[in-house]
């Protein structure tokens, strides 16, 4: 049937032309994104209630929406996180591939069955409902040169200017600018002021309320149906007061005699922040930093380019001295690794074409192959898109193993043919005609093989799977159209190129005499070789004794590689994380990151640095005492150190700056945690928490954690020892003053924890009106007790005559995990081991320093590893099951497989071997790579074994036909093996961005398949000596097919078509006849 291909060269190499085009139209349409989409889908719920702290927050608004959303359907697990700033964050997570607009409204429905439960201040705030990426998609900083300017102008410019035009770009979901320096109408209470006119707040907020309105009057002349009208009236009143002086003439209190008290005898009014709880700068200048957050299932990528152009044209109306810097972005290791890549897939191509040109000897017969390579990768591109997936790391990883493994097919024709032309001395097409009846079914059995290896990875669930899903098909497909190419258009080529020019002088140039020595030495080598096989293939012991010595090797070596899920990569920043002392302000923390600032700009490597304090960026969490610096280093190939140097460099200049200070890295994969390394929780089970006890058992487990050589950085913010007071009121007293509990305490609010009871548009934007007692009146404790409150009679009662404060200690932020009370950890591996070995270690101490009521749960990319188990060890047995019974169907036996199965530890030996002398860990990565081993190694026993039952049917000896074998595939299986192990060499010395998963990809293949290669060549032969003779004689059904399927199928297509053309030819020899007797 494929015989027949050479008499139809323009339909062949039309098919692959049109495989290009559809290919590279897909290339212009396919999304691009640096890992698949694995994390997640998380939905987030924002809730402020102004005034709070985190204990009541928690108890009054967290809790009763925790115990409503639990248990929503998809559901993983419940975090959350209440701040003693008044606002908290609930983020749910839900399983991979749950529909973000799904979860939103099935947690919008929980959440609204308790809304009315919630305090009224919460609800006009209101509850945010968003499907988001918990880590960030980008961190823009707006900052001014200009000395007029400052952090509430730019802060204001942000949010006026540009907020609303990045938040209609597709793919934000949010855009927020951090702090809460938003204008707004600062009303500053004077309390001695207002006890001297006997004014509470409550009346200032009543005459605000009365004054400072939104009116509708309505329209005069309206018609009635009565009387006609000329003219219709619209009436209108002024506004809400959005001046200052406006607000400062509102009048309090009036009496007959004409005296009036007005706003500004009892306060000041300016227009101000609502708060100050942020600082921000970038290299020393003042800043708004603008943090933005895509949507679920957007493409990373094309929301950046977006965001980018936005920038860029807002910039053009920017005042002198405003710039912006985008100092994090995730494109930007993105672009760098995919670039590496791409950087690898040339100098792979380059790579293999050195080798196949080598062993084939001539550029024409180098071209053949190569040929194949573009053809199949850009045709794969369009099956890559039919699949729904995008351009990213593993597609791309995928696409470089690729170029070793499509050249294989086009190799085993090209060499087929050149030893067709010298054995029969015939024309290329001639040969091509012979072989192409010959190795069809070997040809279609490799891909066969190779495909099935990919099969059954591809319908793994979870982020693993996913992982293992993208990189199953986009080989397969790269597979199956090199599998196409060699049999239409690479046998077309060779009938058009090659030339025979075996016993043809040739002029002995350099390159000539070197390859007319090389062959000379392969035929040597080739010599020994078969002597050797001679010696041992029908000797058992030496077979199985060399298969057991590589299996303890397995074993051995195993035991001591490291294993791990998805490798931490140098991404190009790093994350500062600050603790200053519990109760340090907001001033002090920022005074660290300032001088942290200073000393990192020093380091080279760096090249910004953006400083928050009163932010943490690991929860999300705000605090005084709690600061986060975003470093940002300089391009790859421009700095000589990589980032774990940066970061211990940086560890040993920052210890003495009187504050806990720990280094991170973004998350591994984005949207999985909020950064790098590990994270877990520590949660209390007991049904009561005491916050000092658990402190104790915190400090104890953080303790026991860092004495582990495993684990380097842990920390955590979960403390109970941050300065508070606590309010005892005296009822009977408040009573017989005639004291309002509830009044004294709402007083107390507004004057010490603010409020708002409406707002203003001014700006074309909507701000708030906040009354709070000035500064001065609310520095210390003794403060307190100056304060008054208006009894039931009018009176100015003092607080201090039915109140006491009493001096605690207790939590400034509390973290929840599914219903539990919780304290937020983190960490990175120590230097040497894996995310694996940290997690073990970490079990391992909660197992015994944990007491009752007391465990661990993990989050982010750590939930995933966690709970994974042994999931390779299962994927590869599923592939090797798999790959068998392909087999099995193939040669119609269930014992000549083995020989092709029990070939493959001595590569899975090399893999491992080579990842452990690199220092690298048996990750995704790894795996990856050893399962297309199997495919690779299984190919190389395929051709022996195949070529062997060939020569077994035309009658040689079991001995005879595997020695033969393994002779006439010898140099095909060398060839192949070593053109990919060509383009392997790039990965395996990659650097810069994605430099560990190359290498770890790279190692994996190349020590597998190199190991495997040089030994598998030795004892495959003697493999299938030993199940040839046990299957000799053996079947199910007596007088069976023994024909391996693929050449039963060829064979039959070429017996069919030989009938058609004998008939045929009888046909027009028997017209012939008849018109001849006819005449």
């Amino acid at each position: 049937m494929f015989s027949k291909i050479i008499h139809r060269p323009v339909l062949a190499i039309v098919l692959s032309i049109v495989i290009v085009f559809i290919g590279m139209l897909a290339i212009k349409q396919l999304p691009i994104a640096q890992f698949p989409q694995i994390a997640p889908t998380t939905v987030s719920i924002f809730v402020a209630y102004p005034g709070s702290n985190a204990d009541v927050l928690t108890k009054s608004t967290l809790i009763p929406l925790e115990k409503s959303i639990n248990g929503v359907q998809g559901m993983r697990y419940i975090s959350s996180d209440a701040t003693s700033a008044g606002e908290a964050t609930i983020n749910i997570i839900f399983d991979p591939g749950t529909d973000p607009d799904q979860a939103t409204v099935r947690v919008k429905t929980r959440v609204d069955q308790v809304m009315p439960l919630l305090p009224e201040l919460v609800q006009r705030e209101g509850v945010i409902i968003t499907p988001i990426q918990p880590s960030m998609l980008m961190y823009v900083n707006l900052f001014s040169t200009s000395k007029d300017a400052d952090q509430k102008f730019l802060y204001n410019y942000a949010n006026v200017n540009m907020i609303p035009e990045i938040q209609r770009i597709r793919g934000i979901v949010s855009a927020k600018i951090l702090g809460s320096r938003q204008y707004a109408m600062r009303v500053w209470l004077k309390p001695d002021r207002m006890r001297a006119y006997s004014l509470s707040a409550e009346d200032i907020l009543l005459a605000m309320e009365e004054q400072s309105i939104l009116a509708r009057p309505g329209r005069l002349g309206i018609s009635s149906g009565k009387d006609a009208q000329s003219l219709e009236y619209v009436l209108s009143y002024q506004d809400r007061f959005n001046k200052p002086e406006q607000y400062e003439n509102i009048i309090i209190k009036a009496n007959e005699a004409g005296e009036l008290i007005k706003l500004k005898d009892v306060a000041s009014v300016e227009l101000g922040s609502e708060f100050m709880d942020i600082y921000s700068n970038l290299d020393g200048y003042p800043s708004a930093a603008i943090v933005l957050k895509q949507s679920f299932g957007s493409n990373a990528s094309d929301v950046i380019l977006d965001v980018k152009k936005q920038l860029e044209e807002m910039k053009l109306n920017f005042p002198p001295g405003m710039d912006y810097k985008v100092s994090y972005d995730v494109s930007q290791f993105l672009n760098a690794s995919i670039e590496q890549v791409t950087h690898t897939l040339r100098d792979a191509f380059i790579l293999v074409a050195i080798v196949v040109f080598l062993f084939l000897g001539d550029w024409r017969s180098t071209l053949i192959p190569l040929l194949a390579i573009p053809v199949s990768l850009v045709g794969t591109f369009f099956v890559i898109q039919a699949f729904g997936l995008s351009i990213n790391l593993i597609t791309l990883f995928a696409l470089v193993l690729a170029i070793g493994i499509v050249v294989d097919n086009a190799i085993v024709v090209v060499e087929a043919v050149h030893a067709k032309i010298e054995e029969d001395n015939s024309s290329p097409y001639k040969a091509v005609q012979s072989v192409m009846g010959e190795i069809s079914g070997a040809i279609i059995a490799i891909t066969l093989v190779m495909t099935a290896v990919f099969v059954p990875i591809a319908f793994m669930s979870g982020p693993v799977g996913v992982f293992y899903r993208q990189f199953s098909i986009t080989m397969s497909a790269a597979i199956i159209i090199s599998g196409i190419v060699a049999l239409t258009l690479t046998p077309v080529l060779c009938a058009i190129i090659l030339k025979n020019n075996h016993g043809k002088e040739k002029n002995h140039n350099i390159l000539d005499r070197f390859l007319i020595k090389f062959n000379h030495y392969f035929e040597s080598l080739t010599g020994s070789y078969v002597n050797l096989l001679k010696k041992i293939v029908n000797r058992r012991l030496v077979t199985f004794g060399v298969l057991l010595a590589f299996c303890l090797g397995i074993f051995g070596i195993n035991t001591i590689l490291p294993s791990g899920f998805i490798p931490g990569e140098d991404q190009g920043t790093i994350y500062a994380i600050i603790q200053t002392p519990p109760g340090a302000t907001l001033e002090r923390t920022n005074q660290v990151t300032q001088e942290l600032q200073k000393i990192a700009e020093d380091i080279p490597g760096i090249a910004s640095v953006s400083s928050l304090a009163g932010y943490e960026i690991m929860t999300e969490g705000r605090g005084s005492n709690a600061g986060t610096c975003l470093i940002n280093l300089k391009p790859w190939g421009d700095r000589s150190h990589s980032v774990h140097e940066i970061m211990e460099e940086l560890e040993e200049k920052t210890k003495d700056l009187g504050a806990i200070i720990e280094y991170f890295e973004p998350p591994a994969v984005p949207g999985f945690g909020s950064s790098g390394g590990f994270s877990l929780r520590l949660i209390d089970k007991n049904n009561e928490t005491d916050y000092k006890e658990f402190e104790k058992v915190n400090d104890h487990f953080m303790e026991a954690l860092k004495d582990r050589k495993e684990l380097t950085g842990v920390f955590t913010f979960f403390a109970a020892n941050y300065p508070q007071y606590e309010l005892e009121i005296d009822n009977e007293l408040a009573m017989q003053k005639g004291v309002s509990i509830g009044k004294a305490m709402e007083n107390l609010n507004i004057l010490i924890g603010s409020t708002y009871e409406q707002g203003f548009i001014r700006f074309g934007r909507f701000f708030k009106v906040y009354t709070q007692a000035a500064p001065e009146y609310r520095r210390y404790p003794s403060d307190l007790m100056k304060l008054y409150v208006k009894n039931e009679a009018g009176e100015m009662v003092p607080y201090s005559s039915f109140m006491k404060m009493t001096k605690k200690q207790g939590p400034n932020e509390i973290t929840r995990y599914n219903l539990y009370n919780s304290a937020a950890i983190r960490g990175l591996p120590a230097p040497g081991f894996t995310s694996g070995d940290a997690i073990d270690a970490i079990k391992d101490v909660a197992s015994k320093t944990l007491p009752r009521g007391y465990d661990i749960a993990w989050e982010g990319l750590s939930y995933d590893e966690a709970s994974r188990g042994n999931d390779a060890l299962l994927v590869f047995l599923v592939v090797l099951v798999f790959v068998y019974l392909v087999l099995a169907a193939q040669y119609e036996s269930f014992l000549l497989p083995l020989a092709v199965i029990l070939s493959l530890p001595v590569g899975i030996f090399g893999s491992f071997a080579l990842l452990k002398m690199m220092g690298l860990a048996n990750d995704i990565y790894g795996q990856v790579g050893l399962i297309m081993l199997v495919g690779l190694l299984g190919k190389n026993a395929v051709l022996i074994v195949e070529f062997a039952v060939m020569k077994r049917r035309e009658g040689l000896s079991i001995m005879d036909a595997a020695i033969e074998g393994a002779r006439v595939r010898f140099r095909p299986i060398l060839m192949t093996s070593f053109a990919f192990i060509a383009g392997l060499i790039p990965l395996v010395l990659a650097t810069g961005a994605g430099a560990i998963g190359n290498r770890t990809i790279g190692g994996s293949s190349l020590g597998g398949m190199l190991i495997g290669t040089i030994f598998g060549v030795i004892i495959i032969p003697g493999l299938y000596y030993v199940f040839a003779h046990l299957s000799k004689g053996k079947q199910l059904i007596k007088n069976e097919e023994s024909e391996p399927l693929s050449e039963n199928l060829v064979r039959t297509n070429e017996d069919k078509s030989q009938l058609l053309s004998s008939l045929k030819k009888a046909n027009e020899a028997l017209k012939k006849l008849l018109t001849r007797s006819k005449k």
